[in-house]
């Protein structure tokens, strides 16, 4: 087993390219979910303070270098983030596992490089952008350019800080914007490392930005203040709605990615060799902390037994423990007000009549984990896929089963949800899977495969799983102005 030295850091604020305390100096504690040990106090912003780092996101966009620089230059920087990101790639990968319990080696072989691949894409990306140009005939000639929005409000969530900080600062910072990042309270480690990484390289003061506290104070402040021009927002449906109020008055932008209930679709032809170990995969990757877990699984009943029996048995076989270690598939959920709220789905299984499949207590795990946030990969069956437990996304190591006789009463339980982010698909049949992606209302289907993402794609939901697209042009096209010129030629 990996020991890992747990002292307790002191995360400050990043604010124009220094380390600072709050204007009072209040703090507040982070803990490692996997033994309640504190292994973090963080300085807690006041209103205050998110005005002072929206002034200087400001001022470094309005009157310093980065937004004017070529573009050479600054995608240059960006890359230079990427490369020391690498460099650093263990020390991150540890603090992600420290805060999140998400297992080291899924940060390390997976988030970590993806974070710095998240950085050079867009870096190289916007390098290879061209424009449009409309010719009114001879007599005007109509271009377009993308020049920055202005200062980007950069709201991350706790399941995955460090890589889907990098997602909304890549675009944010090759479009030449400067940023104001508050990551999660619950999980700021990784991403308070942004700052000194961007200043190595090179990127300007007041460029990047780093905000710590709760989002019912710093979150609001960022999207009421009148200097924050857009907000880049991943989080639950419910803090969407909120944030959208908050920012109408100063009209900003909104990019949000918010919830989902994911339906993982099993037809009778899938081949289960390989549905059954990534369908594993998409229910409990991060303990099921994942916008995109595949928690609804659809099994046609023919195969429904077969299926059972082999996703049991392999859901058993996940090892869960400390996050540190290498040999471990699945760690604790992120804090204690989390646990509770995944462990009261147990009871709302049991009230609704579910069938308890394997799982529903709490793991025997060794002593000095005995106090972490730990639940056992859970499998419930239910024939009612308007179930609360099938239809809440609980975000948690528990997902259900349920069965389907055809093909079009699989797409109508599917798309029976208000979410809309994803989808899945099992199927050797390619015509299917074609009727079936075109049929499911979200903004990804994979078919055969999970969580492959090409950076280029659109990603987004549709119904309460977000607003807007990001990936490739679509990033780019949110976090710039498009600009028409029009040349008189005569």
């Amino acid at each position: 087993m990996t020991t890992v030295e747990v002292k307790v850091r002191r995360v400050l604020h990043f604010i124009n390219g220094k380390y600072e305390n709050s204007s009072d100096d209040q703090t507040f504690e982070v803990k490692n979910p996997a033994t309640q040990e504190v292994i973090a106090v963080v300085s807690e912003a006041t209103e205050e303070d998110v005005k002072k780092v929206s002034e200087a996101a400001r001022t470094a966009f309005d009157h310093g270098p980065w937004r004017t620089m070529s573009l050479s230059d600054r995608c240059d920087k960006i890359r230079r983030m990427a490369e020391i990101i690498l460099e650093r790639r263990e020390e991150i990968a540890r603090l992600e596992a420290l805060d999140v319990g998400k297992p080291y080696s899924h940060a390390f072989t997976g988030e970590i490089p993806r974070a710095a691949h998240n950085l050079k894409f867009f870096a190289d990306f916007m390098e290879k952008q061209g424009g449009e140009v409309y010719p009114m005939e001879e007599a005007f000639l109509n271009y377009t350019r993308y020049e920055p929005v202005g200062v980007a409000g950069l709201i991350t969530p706790w399941n995955a800080p460090f890589m889907l900080t990098t997602w909304k600062l890549g675009p944010c910072l090759a479009a030449g914007n400067t940023a104001v990042i508050k990551p999660a309270e619950m999980t700021p480690l990784s991403v308070s490392l942004l700052g000194e990484i961007a200043k190595e390289a090179g990127i300007p003061d007041g460029v990047v930005n780093i905000i710590h506290g709760k989002g019912s104070v710093v979150g609001t402040a960022i999207t009421e203040n009148k200097n924050v021009d857009l907000i880049s927002f991943t989080g639950s449906t419910t803090t969407g709605k909120a944030i959208m109020k908050n920012g109408a008055n100063t009209l900003k932008k909104f990019s949000f990615e918010l919830g989902g209930k994911a339906a993982n679709i099993i037809f009778e032809d899938a081949d289960l060799d390989k549905a059954i170990p990534v369908s594993i995969q998409a229910a409990f990757l991060n303990s099921g902390q994942v916008c995109l877990a595949g928690s609804r699984i659809l099994v046609q009943r023919t195969i429904l037994d077969s299926f059972i029996e082999k996703f049991k048995h392999a859901a058993e076989s996940l090892v869960v423990g400390d996050p540190q270690d290498a040999t471990t598939k699945m760690g604790p959920l992120v804090s204690e007000e989390h646990f509770n709220k995944v462990k009261h789905y147990l009871e709302i299984a049991k009230k609704e009549g579910a069938t308890l499949i394997t799982g529903g207590g709490i793991p025997v795990l060794a002593p000095h984990l005995e106090s972490g946030y730990y639940l056992e990969p859970t499998v419930y069956y239910h024939q009612d896929h308007t179930a609360r437990i099938c239809q809440e996304e609980i975000f948690g190591p528990i997902v259900t089963i349920i069965p389907f006789d055809t093909e079009e009463e699989a797409l109508a339980i599917a798309n029976d949800t208000e979410y809309g982010l994803n989808g899945v698909i099992w199927t050797e049949n390619l015509k299917r899977a074609h009727r079936i992606a075109h049929g499911v209302r979200a903004g990804t289907i994979w078919v055969n495969c999970w969580f492959v993402r090409d950076l280029r794609a659109p990603f987004g939901g549709f119904k309460k799983s977000g607003i807007g697209r990001e990936g490739g042009h679509h990033s780019l096209e949110f976090f710039s102005e498009a600009k028409n010129i029009c040349i008189a030629l005569n």
